[in-house]
């Protein structure tokens, strides 16, 4: 079972430990809240588990928002954070807590992000970080940091995600009651992330579209069912998702496509059908250039992971941080079908 470790001190915000204590409190993983001893977290005095020192014992260690980015991180969680890297953990940021990994040198040369009121003031401080402010999260394999709030949860997702495969981090998103899946290289200031209304124009479109995966919808065919012109729709999609509808589309039946090979011995050809793809070709296609390996791999290296007791997904192939995190395939053509 994963080791989860949330390192914590005075000044972390509230909303951003919370996320990460609800979604590793899952019984998938063994979560332990680690300082140096008793911490206020906003109005809350709160008891750790253990002391900093036991964070390089943990698998995965995660470093919530930092509350005053003008006040640099303790010494002694910087040093415990860096000390858990050092001894093999993957250690993940959410929003501001990209200031204390960048504060134990973690970041100099990789690509990272926070919330985007404060990536000015990152890359200023740390100017051998390449830092993203238009993205949700990144992953550098070892070292993750997202952006702010509802990004948190996006890499908390993920993270599941990448241990025990994409139904699993669905079901604990239904649990949540949240969006299983948001890719890492969308927008980070998008105007509405989900329909804020039930009689918002895709509150009731994208559910449809999700039950009817395994067919070649059109753009045309969404807009028609949501009563609107297509250009009007691309605007709602763009506004509602941060992405175009045929971007979103190819993003959903990559997401399904990866249940049905980690949870049914079903064929590429049958995965394909059922997933709106086509043909085993196209499939093959799409979810190589998107995750970095073909579906028969992600089948094998997921059924492997499993059996021996390792806790990582295949999902990318080594290639995470070009391929699954950056924009979604486009595929051009407002008239074809959502296959090609």
């Amino acid at each position: 079972m994963e080791s989860v470790a949330l390192a914590v001190t005075d000044g972390m915000l509230h909303f951003e430990l919370s996320v990460a204590h609800e979604v590793f409190g899952d019984p998938l993983y063994r979560l332990a809240v680690c300082g140096p001893g008793p911490v206020r977290v906003g109005r809350f005095l709160l008891e750790p588990d253990a002391a900093l020192d036991r964070l390089p014992q943990a698998d995965t260690v995660i470093v919530p928002g930092w509350a005053d980015v003008d006040v640099p991180p303790p010494a002694d969680l910087v040093d415990a954070v860096r000390a858990a890297h050092e001894a093999g953990a993957r250690v993940a940021s959410l929003c501001t807590g990209a200031f204390v990994l960048a504060a134990a040198g973690l970041l100099d040369g990789r690509r990272a992000t926070t919330h985007w009121a404060h990536t000015d003031v990152l890359a200023a401080r740390h100017p051998l970080v390449e830092v993203d402010p238009d993205v949700l999260y990144v992953d550098n394999g070892s070292v993750l940091t997202s952006a702010g709030k509802a990004a948190a949860m996006d890499l908390c997702l993920h993270l599941v995600r990448l241990d025990h495969g994409s139904a699993v981090a669905n079901t604990v998103a239904r649990r949540l009651v949240v969006p299983p899946h948001r890719a890492g290289g969308q927008a980070q200031f998008v105007t509405a992330p989900v329909p804020a209304q039930d009689d918002h124009p895709l509150a009731g479109l994208l559910p449809w579209v999700i039950e009817r995966l395994d067919q070649a919808l059109t753009v045309e065919d969404l807009a028609r069912r949501a009563n609107m012109s297509s250009r009007h729709l691309g605007r709602h999609f763009r506004s509602v998702t941060g992405t175009t509808p045929l971007q979103w589309l190819l993003t959903q039946r990559i997401r399904r496509a990866q249940e049905l090979l980690e949870s049914t011995g079903d064929s590429v050809d049958a995965i394909a059908a059922a997933t709106g793809m086509g043909t085993a070709t196209t499939l093959r296609r799409h979810f190589n250039r998107t995750l970095g390996v073909p579906p028969d791999a992600y089948r094998r290296t997921f059924r492997s992971a499993r059996a021996d007791g390792t806790a990582r997904s295949p999902e990318g192939g080594g290639r995470q941080s070009d391929a699954v995190h950056g924009p979604p395939t486009r595929l051009s053509g407002r008239s074809h079908a959502c296959r090609a």
